[in-house]
């Protein structure tokens, strides 16, 4: 049945009639009824695909949002509540009993509801031209639920890659909040079109036009109002919004599920309240001569509006925003109200997600890498050349693979896919979450690892709802779906399927890699026994797949102690991460107590230490030889001194790595594999110079994770590795691990010779911490962080932030006037759109914003020592600034408390 572009208005005073929601036709933005039930699963069209994810600062309604959209699509019958421990994305043990989400979740549902008949053409001719919204057709949506904790930033990192829009979810108390910052930044580094929902402003202090301010200033980019809050009476309860693209009003009853709402038009709010009528005016005009800056086609249809801004068609303004937001470099953002915990505003939040974020393949090309060559992955499909990296010398194995192939690539690959996330559960084993970027992954499919060049068969493929799955026979191009039984894939493999179920793909699909992201490196650790000696395997086995699960964990063992080590990101990462090993896992083990991971570096060059390694491994000899130095490196001086002299006969290659430096100094080798000075081979022929430089690298990181001193890493140290074929290099007994063997006896010789020297000082983590606190409790927090706690205060409430946005924005985009953005005013404070101070977020009485310098050991456990002098209203993010030496006094104390290490 064809939907009828007029609507039956629903008035809130004289007559005014309540219905459900699902009898609501809404002009024009909403011309179709809303989901009840969700279809039986069928391939989406690619059209119809939004790959979105949730992200924000901790507590502001991420999880609290999606079951309103869950509900609201049908998927559920009954609203889960993060505080009973019953909702659907946060289904962990560890998530209900803590009430915050630990893992990203992944939940697919159609919105709105497919129709029992099929759509009509009309209909889907007029969603194509325009002149209906997209959210009139019934769409796909992967919606992925993220972590708002900072502990928990990798998790969000290696979900936002697969996304192709998101939704900012801000507290409407809170504003822009420290960690709403560092998400807002990283989905930019893969610019993700973003749309802000402030959220709560139901609670008492919230502040819709403040926060509007706030994401001009702290976000960096020109606010376009889409709603405004309808408060009731003008200065009291929230209760629903007006939106401003449509010119009308949206009453939530009070107390209700959302799915009744009055609906009135412009007209009737002038009778019935002037005053948010005068409003919304004032706040189309404004979003209109927005648009009209960054839209040159909005521009046209303003003047074909003969400049009348409340004339102009509201598909013309969903366009508009639509090309602004998928416009590069843009600078656009659509903000939306509501209060998702009192069921007010999620219906038009699900809409301007497939109104206006992307689909997949309105995103530009996916980024990959073939050996040290990245390219778009269409070019290669196509069979654009790959170039070779620039070497000194290449294999003839290197020169078949850096050439263009024969035959395209497009017809020799059936899917490509990344393994964004892995995850064990109790009744299906291990799941792989895959993202498809090109092709499509069957069932029984034979899918080749790039990371690992293993081969494994995608036996069974899923469409996950959270913890629910349904079978399906395939996943297509632009699709998130999960395989589950393999037992080799990790987070952030690449996986390629190829035609006729080759076991390796042809060159160069067998080096592909999808988007690679670095593994930031961890700050604190703790040990882990077995119960018993028999335990031990199990264990380790464990271990390895809470490792395949998050790759930000990772696992040493002490060569004299035998002890092993879980390192991590934070305290509530491996608090998080025990829970999982004894709980989940069902491993018989125990953790210690939680330390920090300091380092060792040292004071004084070495001497030229040469070490032979001559060993016979598992029946194959292995003879190698390395000569290295160690010099103390800092890396902020190495950035603005040139790099030191070499003899001109050798050739120098570099590596830095977690604030080291490592150098390769080889004899320069031409094609035929000799010098310039002598016409002998100097590798031999199952050597080939990236080999050798990979295995030395190799050997010297083994030796850099286990300092001389107290056995802690080593930084800010210059290894100098150097090679002398005729006395380093005997024939086919020179192998790769035995190449790499002697790099790393060499280096700690090395290191041990410098330590005899001046002994190897402690480096202690020192984080950049944000913090977030009351007018009332500033003066204590900045006096307990200077003076208590041994930090240093960089700045209070960074005018600098104020007006020009986040940090690394200034340079490449010009700064926000905050007097030309438009903000309604809040009901509880002064009157916020009539301020023309850039300094208006002091007169607000927003939170206050610390920002300083702290050691990390000074941090543990610092949450509950803020929230005690705060009263309970402060919050903190942090993340690793740099490595820096300890001073005397805290190295003897640190000494002292682990018993003379």
């Amino acid at each position: 049945m064809t939907l009828k572009p007029h609507i039956v208005l629903l008035h809130f005073q004289k007559k005014s009639s309540v219905v459900p929601i699902s009898r609501i036709k809404w002009h024009p933005l909403l011309s179709r009824t809303y989901a009840t039930h969700v279809p039986p699963s069928n391939a989406p069209q690619v059209a119809r695909t939004r790959n979105i994810g949730i992200i924000a600062h901790i507590d502001a309604g991420k999880t609290t949002t999606t079951e309103r959209m869950l509900y609201y699509s049908g998927y559920t019958r009954r609203i889960g509540d993060v505080d009973d421990g019953s909702t659907v994305t946060d289904f962990l043990p560890a998530e209900r009993a803590r009430g915050i989400t630990i893992q990203s979740a992944a939940i697919t549902f159609e919105w709105p509801q497919k129709p029992s008949q099929p759509e009509s053409a009309d209909l889907v001719e007029s969603v194509e031209s325009g002149t209906e919204p997209k959210s009139a057709l019934s769409h796909h949506i992967n919606l992925i639920d993220t972590p708002g904790h900072a502990d928990f930033t990798f998790e969000v990192r290696r979900s936002l890659r697969i996304l192709d829009g998101a939704v900012c979810i801000l507290d409407g108390v809170a504003g822009v909040e420290a960690q709403t910052e560092q998400v807002w930044k990283q989905a930019g580094e893969w610019s993700i079109p973003r749309i802000v929902y402030v959220n709560k402003l139901d609670r008492d202090g919230a502040a819709f036009g403040r926060t509007v301010k706030e994401v001009a200033s702290r976000l960096a980019g020109w606010p376009a109002v889409c709603q405004i809050p309808w408060w009731e009476g003008g200065e009291g309860r929230f209760t629903g919004v007006a939106d401003v693209v449509n010119l009308r009003g949206l009453l939530y009853p009070e107390g209700g599920d959302g799915k009744v709402i009055r609906v009135s038009t412009l007209q009737d709010l002038e009778e019935a309240n002037p005053k948010l009528a005068s409003e919304l005016r004032r706040a189309r005009i404004a979003l209109v001569e927005l648009l009209s800056e960054h839209d040159d086609t909005m521009v046209d249809t303003f003047l074909e509006s003969n400049e009348d801004h409340l004339a102009v068609p509201a598909m013309a303004i969903l366009s508009s925003l639509r090309r602004c937001l998928l416009a590069e470099n843009n600078r656009v953002i659509p903000l939306f109200a509501g209060a998702s915990f009192r069921n007010i505003g999620v219906q038009p939040l699900l809409d301007a997600t497939v109104n206006l974020l992307p689909e997949p393949r309105e995103r530009p090309d996916s980024e990959i890498s073939i050996g040290a060559t990245k390219i778009g992955l269409q070019d290669l499909l196509i069979g654009k050349p790959v170039l070779p990296h620039a070497d000194s010398q290449t294999s003839k194995r290197n020169r078949k693979h850096s050439a263009t192939p024969s035959v395209p690539p497009a017809h020799a690959l059936e899917g490509c896919a990344l393994a964004f996330k892995v995850v064990n559960d109790v009744r299906k084993g291990v799941l792989v979450y895959i993202r498809v970027y090109s092709g499509s992954i069957h069932r029984g499919a034979l899918l080749y690892n790039t990371n690992l060049n293993v081969s494994e068969k995608a036996t069974v493929l899923l469409r996950m709802y959270a913890s629910d799955s349904v079978p399906v026979q395939s996943i297509e191009a632009g699709q998130i779906g999960v395989i589950a039984g393999l037992k080799h894939a990790r987070t952030g493999d690449t996986l390629i399927a190829c035609y006729g179920s080759k076991v390796v793909p042809p060159e160069p699909l067998d080096r592909l890699q999808l988007r690679p992201i670095e593994v930031p490196p961890p700050v604190f650790f703790a040990s882990i026994e077995p119960n018993s000696l028999r335990e031990e395997k199990d264990m380790q086995e464990k271990l390895a797949l809470l490792l395949r699960e998050d790759p930000s964990l990772h696992v040493t063992q002490d060569e004299d102690t035998g002890q092993i080590l879980l390192s991590g990101m934070g305290e509530l990462h491996l608090e998080i991460a025990r829970d999982r090993l004894v709980n989940d896992l069902k491993a018989k083990a125990t953790m210690g107590q939680i330390e920090i991971g300091y380092r060792e570096t040292i004071l004084h060059p070495s001497e030229a230490m040469t070490k032979i390694y001559d060993r016979e491994t598992a029946g194959h000899k292995g003879k190698a030889g390395c000569t290295a130095t160690v010099e103390p490196y800092n890396i902020t001086e190495s950035q603005s001194t040139e790099p030191p002299p070499f003899p001109p006969d050798l050739e120098a290659w570099s590596h830095e790595r977690d604030g080291n430096l490592v150098t390769v100094l080889t004899p320069k080798i031409n094609q035929n594999n000799s010098s310039h000075s002598s016409k002998d081979a100097l590798l031999s022929p199952n050597l080939t110079l990236p080999d050798l430089r990979t295995a030395y690298l190799n050997g010297v990181l083994a030796a850099l994770s286990r300092g001389p001193g107290k056995s802690y890493q080593v930084r800010n140290v210059h290894v100098i590795l150097t090679l002398h074929p005729p006395t380093h290099l005997f024939g086919t007994e020179s192998t790769i691990s035995a190449l790499s063997s002697a790099a790393r006896f060499a280096t700690i010789a090395a290191l041990k010779d410098s330590a005899s020297k001046g002994g190897t000082p402690l480096m202690e983590p020192v984080m950049d911490v944000t913090i977030s606190v009351d007018e009332a409790s500033l003066g204590p927090v900045v006096h307990d962080i200077s003076s208590s706690r041994g930090g240093h205060v960089i700045s209070l409430d960074d005018e600098d932030t104020l007006s020009r946005g986040s940090p690394g924005d200034e340079e490449t985009k010009p700064a926000i006037d905050l007097r030309k953005v438009y903000a309604p005013p809040d009901p509880f404070g002064p009157r916020g759109v009539e301020i023309q101070d850039e300094t208006f977020a002091r007169k607000m009485n927003q939170p206050r914003t610390i920002k300083a310098k702290v050691p990390l050991k000074e941090m543990v456990g610092y949450l509950k020592h803020l929230r005690s002098i705060t009263g309970g209203r402060g919050t903190f993010v942090m993340s690793v600034d740099r490595f820096e030496r300890m001073s005397g006094q805290r190295e003897k104390a640190l000494l002292a408390r682990l018993g003379g290490r």
